[in-house]
């Protein structure tokens, strides 16, 4: 899942740019799913996505604020248009009716490829303040999918869902 970016050649300036533009874009999209599912009343798993952009845009922050610190107002000269989906679950990952456990699913997967997104690019980094950052990153990840383990941990397996409960009966003829 080679983005074509060069992380040799990456600064950490556009590193942490590139790392706050993932974290929001996931946000992006975990605050889509909670109001597609608000629209279909599916309110446990909306409520687990809303909880999900939290948890991004409070690391999209600590990154912003870690940039401002170190860089001030210093442009970006991050390529941003080759991040699209990085760490954002899949686009038609949502699913009109979806129980918490799928909603856990659908964020467990997106959690995993922002982990092998940072894992795979580490070998290719070597500026040690970016390198450090990548792991510090990809150690994020790990910890987002450790919130995931212990919220499935909660959930009852058969979460008292089945989606095939919205579908019409048929109509008799």
């Amino acid at each position: 899942m080679s983005h074509h970016i060069d992380f040799s050649s990456l600064s950490l300036r556009d590193t942490l740019d590139l790392a706050v533009a993932i974290e929001e874009e996931a946000k992006e999209r975990y605050d889509d799913f909670a109001a597609q599912l608000d629209s279909h009343r599916t309110g446990d798993a909306a409520k687990f996505f809303r909880f999900m952009a939290a948890n991004e845009i409070k690391h999209a922050e600590r990154l912003a604020a870690k940039r401002r610190d170190l860089f001030k107002d210093e442009p970006s000269t991050a390529d941003t248009s080759k991040l699209y989906d990085i760490e954002a679950p899949e686009f038609d990952a949502a699913r009109a009716f979806m129980s918490v456990r799928a909603a856990l699913d659908v964020a467990m997967q997106a959690e995993i490829k922002a982990y092998a997104f940072y894992d795979s690019a580490l070998p290719q980094v070597a500026d040690p303040a970016v390198r450090a950052l990548f792991v510090e990153l990809r150690d994020e990840e790990a910890h987002h999918q450790q919130l995931i383990r212990d919220t499935m941990a909660k959930v009852p397996a058969g979460d008292g869902f089945d989606p095939d409960d919205f579908v019409d009966a048929p109509a008799a003829q």
